[in-house]
């Protein structure tokens, strides 16, 4: 087995080959002057099973293109199978079409993976879990809830939490969450005028008194998860806590977060934290290096993957 990383995330992709006792592939991704991307894989991966870790944070393009010619060099260089492991999947949210005439990225890219030369995906927390349909190699969707679950038992007392949904979409990953720590479930109705904007509208459930946990796969811009605190509290919670597999955090949201009613905002390491993130006072970022790497071992020794969540 072989493991490489681009240059997403190269703390996580160092983290996971410690948990699978190896060390990361050598390889070389550089840029010319003109900014396009050369990669050499610098050790013999013929007949190996290779592993390419990228995530496609910001900037996407940028770690795309890094991916794609990792797995295009992996190819050419006779490995024996390559598994793309996304730790965050950054097309997932353009996984339909909103109106007429637009794309549907996410498609797109699973094709580009696909045609790259990638013969399985390994990703966490996708948006939409039909986008694994997208793909036509086997995909696994990895899901974060035992992490924050296990963090969750650590850090507070589940006596008294209230797992809360941030949107009507997010009702399956907030009752995953609910079920593992057995809490109650509440909703946040909300109403998104345009893109990067929404607008609360009340909560479904009784949170007055209780410790909320919202949970999400993405935070962006911040300002849905900061609405949705606003008006839990304005219904009586006592606290609201934050759990989030990706933390994208783009624009102003970390000032956002920091200068919110939040008692804290959790992340997963699925995307490599800023500067601004690191020192944030009311951010913590959790580790998925274990989960990734169990994953990945598994995946090697063609083993189940999704026992992991039973």
């Amino acid at each position: 087995m072989k493991l490489f990383s681009g240059n997403a995330n190269k703390s996580l992709a160092e983290d996971i080959a410690r948990y699978l006792d190896t060390q990361l592939g050598k390889c070389v991704v550089r840029r010319f002057a003109d900014q396009e991307i050369f990669v050499e894989l610098q050790e013999n991966v013929r007949g190996e099973d290779v592993f390419i870790l990228q995530s496609t944070s910001y900037p996407a393009n940028d770690h795309l293109m890094e991916l794609l010619i990792l797995i295009d060099a992996a190819k050419r260089s006779s490995a024996k199978r390559i598994t793309a492991v996304l730790p965050y999947f950054g097309y997932a949210r353009q996984d339909r079409k909103p109106g007429p005439r637009t794309p549907i990225s996410a498609k797109l890219v699973a094709n580009l993976i696909t045609e790259a030369g990638a013969d399985r995906v390994l990703t966490m927390d996708l948006h939409a879990g039909q986008i694994q349909g997208f793909f036509d190699i086997p995909t696994d969707n990895l899901y974060a809830v035992p992490v924050m679950s296990r963090d969750l038992r650590a850090n507070y007392d589940i006596d008294n939490l209230m797992v809360v949904s941030p949107d009507v979409g997010g009702v399956v990953r907030a009752r995953a969450l609910a079920r593992r720590v057995n809490a109650p479930l509440a909703i946040v109705d909300k109403r998104r005028d345009k893109p990067g904007e929404s607008e609360v509208m009340n909560v479904i459930g009784d949170v007055s008194g209780k410790d909320c946990i919202l949970i999400d796969d993405i935070i962006d811009s911040g300002g849905t998860l900061c609405n949705a605190a606003e008006a839990l509290l304005n219904n009586g919670a006592l606290s609201v806590t934050a759990y989030i597999s990706h933390g994208v955090l783009s624009g102003g949201a970390v000032a956002r977060i920091t200068s919110s009613k939040l008692k804290e905002l959790v992340i997963t390491s699925s995307i490599e934290p800023t500067t601004a993130v690191q020192t944030a006072h009311n951010i913590r970022v959790i580790s998925i290096a274990d989960l990734i790497g169990e994953a990945v071992s598994r995946t090697a020794l063609e083993q189940s993957v999704s026992s992991l969540f039973d």
